[in-house]
């Protein structure tokens, strides 16, 4: 039996075991969804200040050399996604223990990532309730067609599809449409609730940023803010699509999918080094995320570390993670995804179940 299937063998066995044992694993799991006041304000002592001092470093290291200015950036746009990350339990209401304090922090945050914080709840609880299942994608993920979907695409839906998936494309012009312009309107039919959230966000935004161009000038704040959006923004659309696409992941039609499935097999354990898991805000355990949403970010190592039903989790490595860009397509045939070359060389396995283009993910 080679390593994969050897994998996916012990995904299926854990994920039966939690469904056989559900009231008790999701009571083991719950003793770490209680934020603590001390180490959520540790968590935002050690993000936002570091990220604003550096962002003023930034500003002035450009009457030294832009040079100091990039270099400044890296560490600049590690402690942004951080940040990122508390916004992110923020809209879980899992960073603070009120329900208000959660909603006024991550209005906060949501000006320095620039991201209106209640349409971006709503549409991630949307994903947390539907990740991996095949007829519901599209919300909060990275758009993705299975292979007889694309294969039933006309020659410019392909186009389309290839280009977006284009690590180019994804990662260069990405960041600044998923940061800058996306977050900047909401659908019509959502919550009007949502609309003026969208709208009070970008008026802050307007106002802080034109405050901003006024004190240091327009041209100073771009060259500092510009290398930020691909270095903090390019690693957030990576995070978010190895979290759900690596070779094994789990996706089943509506009939078949289920929770803790999607939890324990289709939301990766990624296993980076401990600088990287700071900077990411240990979402790398993704998998405990899942499983439970209201546990803070500082306790999903530890969750992990001490509940027995996560020990056999596949983990997945950095370099694998970096790997699962070149995957492209789910396969129905084999429940895996698929790369560009398995689909031109004919490794892919016929779709069983009839597929809709209807049910096809927009590229937005």
């Amino acid at each position: 039996m080679n390593t994969a299937v050897q994998e996916r063998s012990c995904d299926v066995s854990i994920a039966d075991d939690l469904r056989r044992n559900s009231d008790a694993w999701q009571r083991t799991v719950e003793r770490y969804a209680r934020p603590h006041l001390g180490r959520s304000l540790f968590a935002l002592l050690t993000s936002v200040v570091p990220f604003v001092g550096l962002w003023a470093l930034m500003y002035l290291s450009l009457d030294v050399s832009y040079l100091l200015t990039l270099a400044l950036a890296v560490p600049t746009a590690g402690f942004l996604l951080r940040t990122y990350i508390l916004f992110h339990d923020c809209a879980h209401g899992s960073f603070l223990a009120s329900r208000r304090a959660n909603a006024w922090v991550g209005s906060v945050l949501a000006l320095i990532s620039f991201t209106p914080f209640a349409r971006w709840r709503d549409e991630h609880i949307e994903h947390h309730a539907t990740a991996g299942n095949l007829d519901r994608r599209g919300v909060g993920d990275v758009p993705t067609l299975t292979v007889a979907e694309y294969q039933a695409q006309p020659l410019l839906g392909r186009f389309w599809y290839r280009f977006f998936r284009n690590p180019f494309v994804m990662f260069g012009i990405g960041p600044a449409y998923a940061m800058i312009f996306m977050p900047r309107w909401a659908q019509r039919t959502k919550r009007a609730t949502i609309h003026h959230s969208v709208w009070r966000t970008n008026v802050a935004i307007v106002l802080a940023v034109g405050a901003l161009c006024w004190l240091i000038g327009w041209k100073e704040f771009l060259l500092v803010e510009a290398p930020l959006v691909p270095l903090a923004g390019g690693a957030g659309i990576w995070l978010f699509l190895v979290q759900h696409q690596f070779e094994e992941t789990y996706w089943e039609r509506s009939e078949d999918w289920n929770y803790a499935d999607a939890a324990l097999r289709g939301s990766s354990y990624l296993g980076l080094p401990r600088v990287l898991q700071f900077f990411t805000g240990n979402i790398g355990f993704h998998h405990v995320h899942h499983l439970n949403q209201k546990i803070p970010n500082y306790n999903l190592p530890r969750a992990h570390e001490e509940t027995p039903v996560f020990a056999g989790v596949p983990r997945v490595s950095l370099w694998r993670g970096l790997r699962a860009v070149r995957l492209k397509l789910w396969d129905e045939g084999s429940a895996r995804l698929v790369t560009w070359a398995d689909v031109r060389r004919g490794r892919v396995v016929p779709a069983t179940v009839p597929v809709s283009n209807s049910q096809a993910p927009r590229v937005r």
